[in-house]
């Protein structure tokens, strides 16, 4: 509970996904008067948004929790989409976090007074209110990527993207194209090649897939996980997921290591000896470094994809038209329905709601570069403000529950000087923030990342747009944020 001697503030926590849940959480715990606001009618972001057929998440399930709530009830090592959703709606019941959520209620704008040290935030409807801090867990993959593909909108069938997925569209027995071969494009291939007379798998660049176990897990198996949650302990924090996740960073940091020529020599091996179709294996081999594009982690992938009903097509689309896809050879696929996978806006964030901070910097000004914030959680010019899994933060195959958990522990602490009145805001000085860019792009260019592939990982300059050193390091960096950082406005007296 808030102590009687600290100064009471309101907080806005915008999106109601799985940072948005955390922050609201941690809130509540402290007895803050907060309010979160969701666009959609129900909780979950991303695991909302995308019901498409295969979805899973690719970290082990169990690891994929928030640290206070284990989860006995997963119901296999590596959980379906659903199943996550599930997560996160029984986490919100459970900590009563229902009734703080203003659903289908998105934030158009939030404009910072100088005068009053506090946000304005002005909703959908033109309603607006005010709060002294501002939480931005709106996520990274929400705003679906479109392609620009001439005569898309000519095609007859249904033609969407996965996270507008249609449930009425042909499958069974139909002719599917599908656009996009990153991690979502694999996991409808896994699950729709027996069910279709034929795929198309329109395939800009082929992926390095890591092969990974998979099984279920029995009712003798969660019962003796609700009985003893050390048994979920013991798998969530074992060596083989936190070890697999050091050893990860560490491979993407340095790319010439050892670490990283496992992964490579692993997924290399694997390629080698599960495509048996020469013509096939031509087409699905990469010309670029493992890890460059985020891993595909798969138990099947190559198993399904040489299934008959499937035709991996590499060349280029000319064009849509009403009955099917023209390549540019002249080719032509018929097609009953069109599939987009083709990924998310992943520099949106919390756009495009307009944010205006101090002096009258606007977000899409400070971000006309590149999105970037100090340590990936606060920006300059913009006080108060702080953002989960926000720009700059780690990327790759492990748990950003994980990460946005420290990202709170930094954020707490710097909201702890507003709550003892010691200041009226708090953000990055310009200066530090700069310097940390520094390092970090330079850094970031001699990652995996860096090394010569196209990726959501890369910002529009050909950066990686994303934390370039260990997992340790972010946990050394999120355990105190370095004060002498900050810029602090003093607190005007009562």
């Amino acid at each position: 509970m808030t102590s009687p001697n600290t100064r009471a503030l309101r907080y806005a926590v915008v999106g109601a996904g799985m940072a948005g849940i955390l922050a609201a959480i941690k809130l509540k715990e402290r007895g803050e008067d907060f309010t979160v606001f969701e666009k959609a009618a129900e909780v979950g972001g991303t695991w909302r948004e995308n019901r498409y057929p295969g979805l899973s998440c690719d970290v082990p399930a169990h690891a994929y929790t928030y640290t206070f709530e284990p989860y006995p009830e997963w119901k296999a090592y590596y959980a379906t989409g659903p199943d996550v959703q599930d997560y996160f709606q029984f986490v919100t019941e459970k900590y009563g976090i229902t009734p703080f959520i203003r659903f289908n209620t998105e934030v158009a704008g939030l404009d910072w007074s100088d005068s009053t040290s506090k946000w304005t935030v002005t909703l959908g409807d033109g309603s607006s209110g005010t709060f002294d801090v501002v939480i931005a867990a709106s996520g990274v993959l929400h705003h679906p990527n479109v392609p620009r593909i001439e005569g898309l909108e000519s095609f007859e069938g249904p033609a969407f993207h996965t996270a507008r997925w249609d449930d009425d569209a042909p499958i069974d027995g139909a002719k599917v194209g599908l656009i996009g071969s990153g991690s979502t494009g694999i996991q409808i291939v896994t699950a729709i090649n027996k069910r279709v007379e034929k795929l198309v798998h329109f395939q800009r660049s082929p992926q390095w897939v890591m092969p990974v176990p998979y099984f279920q897990y029995s009712d003798e198996e969660r019962e003796a996980f609700r009985r003893d949650p050390a048994l979920i302990d013991a798998i969530r924090f074992s060596d083989e997921y936190i070890g697999n996740v050091r050893r990860f960073t560490d491979a993407i940091t340095d790319i010439d290591g050892p670490q990283m020529q496992m992964i490579e020599d692993i997924c290399r091996d694997y390629f080698e000896q599960s495509i048996r179709d020469p013509e096939l294996k031509e087409k699905l081999r990469p010309n670029y470094r493992a890890a460059c594009k985020r891993l595909i982690y798969s138990w099947c992938y190559y198993d399904e994809v040489q299934h008959p009903a499937v035709f991996v097509e590499t060349g280029k689309i000319a064009r849509v038209e009403p009955k099917g896809v023209r390549m540019a050879d002249g080719t032509f696929h018929e097609l009953d329905t069109l599939v987009l996978a083709t990924g998310f806006q992943a520099d949106k964030f919390i756009r495009p709601a307009g944010v205006t901070g101090q002096g009258g910097m606007t977000l899409d000004a400070f971000w006309a570069e590149r999105p970037t914030a100090h340590y990936a959680v606060t920006l300059p010019h913009f006080p108060n403000f702080f953002m989960l899994n926000g720009p700059t933060g780690p990327v790759g195959n492990f748990s950003l529950i994980d990460i946005a958990e420290r990202q709170w522990d930094y954020i707490d602490q710097l909201i702890d000087v507003l709550r003892a009145g010691e200041a009226a805001s708090v953000m990055p000085t310009v200066e530090a923030h700069a310097a940390y860019e520094e390092r970090r792009i330079a850094a970031a260019k001699t990652t995996i990342f860096g090394s010569g592939c196209t990726s959501w990982y890369l910002d529009r300059t050909g950066v990686p747009a994303s934390w370039p050193w260990s997992y340790d390091a972010f946990a050394d960096a999120m355990a105190h944020p370095v004060m002498t950082e900050y810029a602090f406005k003093a607190a005007v007296a009562a």
